[in-house]
């Protein structure tokens, strides 16, 4: 049996939009795909797509933190490549 959600789940949007090289938004770490349709999207697929993101960010910060040098004073410009 599906929960009813109370409220709507909101767009993860953070005004960003940009896309590293793999296609995913900088901001938010939705595809394209996702992006566009988030307004046909049930609140289940919502929520996948939501895990999803979640999930790139993670893998992000796991390679940003595998990659990053001892800090050399000067700070380097955010590169998103998951």
């Amino acid at each position: 049996m599906e929960q009813i959600e109370i409220f709507e789940i909101p767009n993860p949007c953070k005004g960003i939009c940009e896309v590293n090289i793999r296609g995913y938004c900088k901001g938010c770490y939705r595809s394209r795909e996702e992006r566009f349709a988030w307004g046909q999207l049930t609140e289940q697929q919502k929520k996948h797509v939501i895990t999803l993101c979640q999930q790139r960010y993670k893998r992000y910060l796991a390679k940003q933190t595998a990659n990053t040098p001892p800090k050399s004073g000067a700070d380097d410009q955010q590169q998103l490549d998951f």
